[in-house]
């Protein structure tokens, strides 16, 4: 009896509004759809996330291997040999991988000629003279990031066309056949092999190495 009564009650209520009441449920409805949806969305499965990491570990292995340089540092320092450092080292990075300069190294010298932010590259030598060497030979350090060696001697099995053509008595074309003689177990072998004459040979001797 009361139901009939609320329903007598209130029908004539919910005749007069029906369009509003129904666009009120209608609303209510989408809104609790709208809610579950969004909370599925929402929602990832751990497929996903295993899967998803492992594409990220395996960019980042590739993006670490590719910035990675070898670099030759022998000489005066504590542990000399090759060394596998970040794409971005200088000469100072390289010098610290290698146990920093030893006892013998001439330190007087290498401070005023050695720039430690040289930038290095793939495949670059650093040779560091002990003391009184780079004096007695009468040379200036080259800190070259191309392969060369960082030192009183260029590396004739390393150094570039245009690095070689620095070299007195040496042109494009016969740095291009240094090149194409590689490689050498000696600087003799540049006579041997005739790549330059013996007066070409006289002027760079003291300016080459093949380590």
């Amino acid at each position: 009896m009361e139901t009939q009564e609320l329903i007598s009650k209130y029908s004539p209520l919910m005749k007069k509004n029906w369009l509003p009441l129904s666009l009120g449920i209608l609303g209510m409805i989408f809104f609790a759809y709208g809610l579950i949806g969004l909370s599925s969305a929402d929602k990832v499965s751990p497929e996903d996330i295993v899967f998803d990491s492992a594409e990220q570990n395996s960019a980042s292995k590739q993006d670490l291997q590719a910035k990675i340089i070898l670099v030759d540092i022998e000489g005066a320092v504590v542990k000399p040999g090759m060394y596998k450092l970040p794409e971005s080292s200088r000469i100072q990075d390289g010098l610290v991988a290698a146990g920093g300069l030893s006892a013998q190294a001439d330190r007087e010298y290498i401070a005023k000629n050695l720039n430690l932010a040289t930038k290095l590259s793939d495949g670059a030598k650093i040779y560091v003279p002990l003391i009184g060497e780079a004096v007695n030979s009468g040379q200036a350090l080259n800190a070259s990031s191309e392969g060369v060696a960082v030192g009183t001697l260029m590396n004739i099995n390393t150094s570039s066309e245009s690095q070689l053509d620095s070299l007195p008595g040496i042109g494009p074309v016969t740095a291009q056949k240094i090149i194409v003689g590689r490689p050498y177990s000696s600087i003799n072998d540049l006579l041997s092999k005739k790549i330059v004459s013996n007066k070409v040979f006289d002027q760079i001797k003291g300016k080459i190495t093949t380590y």
